[in-house]
């Protein structure tokens, strides 16, 4: 019996040290997925700054500056004739009207930055896509507000 008892006694320190061991993995891992999000976010996956978050409308400049250097989609939500007379460089056209049917081309992984001509049908695509779920959805309002600050349009 007294063997039984030096096996279970020797085992407890063993099982101590094995704690110590996972434990001391499980801080390693978690300081490099730190680590690794840092360097992502240093890489041009940074999110947009904290104050474009809360009200998820931005500006021209505001978009020129947040967005130069993050991967989004630019989407213009006006009819395919209007997009055709001119739009922002870069984007894509899915009129308001086909949005909720066409959700599958609109990934929701990277921000989505949404514009129409004044700014009424941007508010109301950018309301179907959080009601969808999506959650990094900026309305950069009217491309009437674009072209009077001077930003370019493509024909």
């Amino acid at each position: 019996m007294s063997s039984k008892k030096r096996r279970s006694s020797k085992a407890q320190p063993q099982s101590k040290s094995s704690l110590l061991t996972v434990l001391g993995i499980g801080v390693i891992v978690i300081v490099a997925a730190i680590i690794v999000g840092a360097i992502a976010s240093s890489n041009g996956t940074q999110k947009v700054s904290s104050a474009t978050l809360r009200s998820g409308l931005i500006s021209p400049a505001e978009y020129m500056a947040q967005f130069s250097a993050v991967k989004h989609l630019l989407l213009d939500v006006r009819t395919v004739g209007e997009f055709q007379s001119g739009h922002i460089p870069g984007a894509a056209n899915i009129p308001v009207d086909e949005l909720s049917q066409r959700l599958a081309e609109v990934p929701k992984d990277i921000p989505v930055v949404l514009y129409c001509r004044s700014g009424n049908r941007s508010a109301y695509a950018a309301r179907i896509l959080r009601s969808a779920g999506y959650e990094m959805v900026y309305d950069l309002g009217g491309l009437i507000k674009w072209q009077a600050q001077g930003y370019p349009i493509q024909r």
